[in-house]
């Protein structure tokens, strides 16, 4: 059981206004399903927060390949701290401008609109690029 705001943050979908960083990270992890809210009303003394149930389901095996987690986490987070800015503005400072088209990422999109395969993509092209 969570804060309303937090589930839907949780299980948001790309597009929409509550997909961010804490969504392409737990979804990374797990399999998120909203369950059901939980009114203020259920509680003593009543919070002045809904609250709702999650089930997170860790997968058995990873949804996603990642070279280097830690590169990945932080094209996640870089790209969400400045949401309104297009990913290629967001991330200019940690790809080269090829990388968007190697991955079949529009420049013009924002994290919003990136799934976390696109992440995915964007942090293995960053490991292979420094290895070479």
């Amino acid at each position: 059981m969570v804060q309303k705001e937090v589930a839907q943050r949780i299980v948001a979908e790309v597009g929409t206004r509550s997909y961010g960083r804490l969504s392409v990270m737990i979804q990374y992890f797990c399999n998120c399903q909203y369950l059901f809210d939980v009114a203020p009303a259920s509680f003593t003394p009543p919070p002045k927060v809904d609250s709702a149930i999650i089930r997170l389901t860790p997968h058995n095996a990873p949804v996603v390949s990642i070279k280097d987690f830690t590169i990945f986490s932080e094209i996640v987070r870089t790209a969400f701290n400045q949401r309104r800015k297009t990913i290629s503005n967001a991330l200019k400072s940690m790809l080269l401008p090829e990388t968007l088209n190697d991955c079949n990422i529009d420049r013009r999109l924002r994290a919003e609109n990136l799934t976390l395969q696109d992440f995915a993509c964007l942090a293995n092209s960053v490991v292979a690029g420094s290895s070479s």
